[in-house]
């Protein structure tokens, strides 16, 4: 493939079309048509085949460039190259909720601003979602339709694989690989990635080390991928936005919750009462357990609380409240006298338009993962202006503090026994002082809701999505650009050599070497450019100090 090819090929395939039987063409009309009209009524009542209609419907309309013209509002921007963003954009879930955060920043911001480069998505590292699809707002589905249709040159394409690294190429599991095709044909190649616990695995490190740059979203990440074995120069913190726009309390009215959730603990009650809200995949690494031990060793019925659970399967079925019954019943936890306090369960989808509502509808969110890596229901429900009460480790270190939310402390750290981190350390929160913090909360509402309001603030300040997204036009996107990293690489650690017995200081950057010196360190790629500098010659610092 040449570099000029187009970056068209690796879309998500529609569903093979059914094969033609060797019997049918031997039935006489009457009969055919009945067998036709008695398969399709077969084929309508079971309830996948709709769910299969729908998700050929979202390939066929993401594929159809008729669609992308009969939408497309805005001019296809000339810039000097391309950004193709490779994400689950079609699958919900923290990744999909991250990249469609920087692409919402990038494009709106690009609106205002004359843009570095054309921006391009593609679906890659899960399955499509039809009920996220169906979820997302109008705007956004336009949106995606029109940067899928986009085109790129490969030898001007920076490619950003956005997903866990077991889906870069070649990825570990079937999913279109990024980047599409091997290394060498783009202009740079990206990852977008973070993990939830103390460490990154070798194999993840090793996939990490042969892309150009990882971005991670915390120093969190930063120290743990560094520490692994990911080479440091390849290491950039680059924060998660969050659209204040769209999680903004004053836009909304809570939904009806006693109409979405399921009592699982406790009896029925009317009144007002204090509402914790937790969302979380059913994973044991999300803390359900820690926080239904502390929730109920604290609250009985007799307090005016509530716990709302909003929770998915995590390669587990549906059955929620069974689960936590069977939790408590094998616990060491005893009934108080009163009875419960009131557990509910909202297992059914809520759609994104609908997430503000939700968080509207709380007056409080808890969350005691064992580890995050970044926390996203924890940021938006910051957003919201929600009193927040999450662990004190990994991904949220990043944006909680004293002032803007309750911290949780961690008791200890604990191994994790199985699955593909088996060995990694996390975090173990404290069960009483989230009982503690819980009851805190609830008592102390003027308190919590000024955190609650310094949160949003804070949001706003760091995490927007034009600070974020303005970060990136202020380098000029050059933390991606191959060339860029070379300079900044080689001529760095040549001028470091070059007055390292000087009494002046040191040099760190290219202005100091001269142009013909610049276009000689371009010669070398940016995979070698490290070793090359490392391998300086006293003769080609010589040669270079004579020019400074």
């Amino acid at each position: 493939m040449h570099s000029a090819e187009r970056l068209d090929s690796g879309h998500p395939p529609p569903p093979s079309p059914g094969r033609t039987l060797p019997f049918i063409g031997k039935l006489k009309p009457f009969y055919l048509l009945s067998i036709l009209v008695l398969i399709l009524a077969i084929s309508f009542s079971i309830s996948k085949t709709n769910q299969f209609k729908r998700l050929f419907f979202l390939r066929s309309n993401l594929l159809n460039p008729t669609v992308q013209k009969q939408i497309s509002r805005n001019p296809i921007y000339t810039a000097p190259y391309c950004v193709l963003w490779m994400a689950p954009f079609l699958s919900g879930g923290g990744y999909s909720s991250e990249a469609w955060s920087y692409i919402l920043a990038l494009h709106n911001y690009s609106m205002n601003k004359n843009p570095v480069f054309n921006l391009k998505i593609e679906q890659h590292g899960d399955l499509e979602n039809v009920e996220f699809w169906e979820g997302l707002p109008l705007d956004m589905r336009n949106l995606a339709v029109e940067l899928y249709h986009r085109e790129c040159k490969l030898n001007e394409t920076v490619v950003v694989c956005h997903s866990e690294p077991g889906a870069w190429y070649p990825p570990l599991f079937d999913t279109l690989p990024c980047p599409p095709i091997n290394y060498g044909h783009f202009k740079a190649v990206v990852g977008r990635t973070m993990f939830e616990t103390d460490r990154v695995n070798d194999e993840h490190v090793k996939r990490c080390n042969l892309l150009d740059f990882v971005w991670v979203p915390t120093d969190f990440h930063v120290k743990t991928f560094t520490e692994s074995g990911v080479d440091p120069l390849k290491v950039v913190k680059i924060v998660q936005p969050v659209d204040l726009e769209f999680f903004d309390p004053v836009k909304y009215e809570g939904l009806d919750l006693g109409s979405l959730g399921n009592l699982v603990m406790g009896s029925f009650s009317n009144g007002e009462k204090f509402v914790f809200l937790s969302i979380f995949k059913w994973e044991y690494r999300k803390g359900w357990d820690v926080l239904l031990r502390s929730y109920l060793k604290e609250f009985t019925k007799g307090d005016d609380v509530v716990l709302y659970l909003l929770t998915n399967p995590y390669h587990s079925d549906k059955d929620f409240g069974n689960k936590i019954v069977e939790y408590v019943e094998n616990s060491d936890l005893e009934e108080p006298k009163d009875g419960w306090a009131r557990v509910y369960v909202i297992d059914e989808h809520i759609a994104q338009v609908d997430m503000p509502r939700l968080y509207k509808a709380a007056n409080a969110f808890v969350l005691p993962s064992r580890g995050e890596g970044w926390g996203r229901p924890i940021v938006e429900a910051m957003a919201m202006t929600l009193p927040v009460i999450a662990t004190n480790w990994s991904g949220p270190t990043e944006f909680m503090t004293e002032d803007n939310s309750y911290p949780l402390p961690v008791d200890r750290m604990s191994e994790v026994t199985e699955g593909p981190f088996k060995g990694h350390l996390w975090a173990e929160p404290s069960v009483n002082k989230l009982q503690t913090l819980l009851r805190h909360v609830m008592r102390n509402q003027e308190e919590a809701k000024a955190r609650g309001k310094q949160a949003r603030d804070d949001m706003m300040s760091r995490f927007s999505p034009e600070v974020v997204a303005g970060i990136y036009y202020r380098k000029d996107m050059s933390p991606m650009d191959r060339e860029y990293q070379q300079r900044k690489e080689v001529a760095a650690l040549c001028a470091n050599l070059v007055t390292s017995n000087t009494d002046g200081p040191q040099v760190s950057t290219t202005e100091r070497v001269k142009p013909h010196s610049q276009q000689l360190i371009l010669k070398w790629s940016s995979r070698e450019a490290s070793k090359r500098a490392a391998r300086c010659t006293k003769q080609q610092a010589t040669a270079l100090k004579s020019e400074m």
